[in-house]
């Protein structure tokens, strides 16, 4: 099984932090944003540590084809104001530049909102700079992530990561990050697994299906929130996480926690990663009912 989650990328170490955090969890894969997701600062390739990363990958036998590079939140190429949008394509060139530099192929992108505008257009436009930025870097492969359906965000059912997707050119150059918190938020039912992965199959094809993002949901199957909760603690359930992640038609795609730290206490600015529990959980097939609990014993009692 391909089973990770986000880690940080910070300095001293950058890239090659990460690949650390991730060996501390037991994973085998990871996601990472190449610099803050709220903003457009990054810091120079050269100082990222890319070579020692890579060779540490490959010692500790994580494949560089399966990590995962997530785009800035700021992007945002469905807004039809075209200065706003333009520099939203050039964000996303300078990321598709530093994720084929650091050795990824995979870029997971949020659809972007329509600020209000005809959606269709907005969608058009997205599959526009699409197509021109895979013209660019024909490497790269752009996974469309489902959305909760907050406000007036792009790509919140099927049909509209569909509508994307025809549009594209170079269909190898494409795929989907599936999130199975955001997909409860829309509306899916995954109570029903199977009935979820015909859908998607007889919309866009499981073959577009390339990484999913394992996320338990704080919110009732179609609150259109996007609000994480930890494996096994939301309206989700352990269950039906494990039967989707173990469902034999998904069970070699990569699967990426991104589930909330844990705090003891919420006026607590100490929290702690839990994702060497979940994936603990995920691997055994075990629902923790102490997770948060063992989590904060774990850190606190102990160095790490």
């Amino acid at each position: 099984m391909k089973i990770g989650c986000h880690v940080g990328m910070v300095g001293p170490e950058y890239y090659l932090g990460s690949v650390k955090e991730a060996i501390s969890y037991g994973a085998n894969t990871f996601m990472l944003y190449t610099g803050a997701p709220q903003n457009s600062f990054r810091t120079p390739l050269e100082n990222l540590n890319i070579y020692e990363a890579l060779d540490m990958m490959k010692k500790n036998n994580i494949d560089i084809n399966n990590i995962v590079v997530h785009a800035p939140y700021l992007i945002n190429l469905g807004n039809l104001d075209q200065e706003k949008s333009k520099n939203s394509y050039n964000m996303l060139l300078s990321e598709i530049n530093r994720t084929l530099k650091m050795g990824c192929r995979y870029l997971v992108l949020h659809p972007g909102a329509s600020m209000g505008y005809d959606r269709e257009e907005s969608l058009n436009q997205v599959a526009y700079y699409l197509n021109a930025a895979i013209e660019k870097y024909p490497g790269i492969i752009i996974l469309i992530e489902t959305m909760a359906g907050k406000g007036s965000e792009l790509g919140i059912n099927f049909n509209e990561i569909n509508y994307i997707i025809q549009q594209i050119k170079h269909k190898e150059c494409i795929g989907v990050c599936l999130d199975t918190c955001h997909i409860n938020d829309a509306g899916y039912d995954l109570n029903k697994i199977d009935d979820v992965l015909n859908e998607f199959d007889n919309i866009i094809g499981l073959n577009y299906l390339y990484v999913c993002h394992i996320n338990d949901s704080k919110n009732e199957k179609g609150a259109h929130k996007d609000r994480h909760e930890n494996i096994g603690l939301g309206k989700i359930g352990f269950d039906n996480l494990i039967n989707f992640i173990y469902n034999p038609r998904i069970s070699d795609r990569i699967f990426i926690l991104e589930t909330p730290y844990v705090k003891e206490n919420e006026k607590d600015k100490i929290s702690y990663p839990p994702y060497k529990f979940e994936i603990e959980m995920i691997l055994s097939k075990n629902n923790n009912l102490n997770l948060k609990e063992d989590i904060i014993n774990y850190y606190k009692n102990d160095t790490h």
